[in-house]
């Protein structure tokens, strides 16, 4: 089977939302980049708004399963990092609009 592409991975994200914001984890820009590799492996760098966010267990742990999901997913590998950190001009711009944020 095929590793999955690029926008399944996002589509996977993107229905994981922060407990505190309406707006996915991937519009708010804390996905910071996705590996997908022939065998099936997907590496995720991902940060949050802030280090002491309490969601910091979870939203990891909640990317995982989503990508894991996937058809054509071997093992997914989802790293916090914090650098740079995370500024709302990572945002999408439909994620700025719907926090009221121009």
């Amino acid at each position: 089977m095929p590793p999955p592409s690029e926008d399944a991975v996002i589509a996977a994200i993107a229905t994981i939302y922060d407990p505190e914001i309406p707006v996915n984890i991937y519009e708010l820009g804390l996905i910071y980049a996705i590996e997908i590799g022939e065998d099936g492996l997907v590496k995720v760098e991902m940060t949050l708004t802030a280090p002491a966010c309490p969601s910091a267990q979870e939203l990891p742990a909640q990317v995982e399963e989503a990508v894991a999901a996937l058809p054509g997913v071997r093992a997914v590998s989802v790293e916090t990092v914090w650098d740079p950190p995370w500024e709302p001009s990572r945002m999408s711009e439909e994620a700025r609009l719907a926090l009221n944020m121009f």
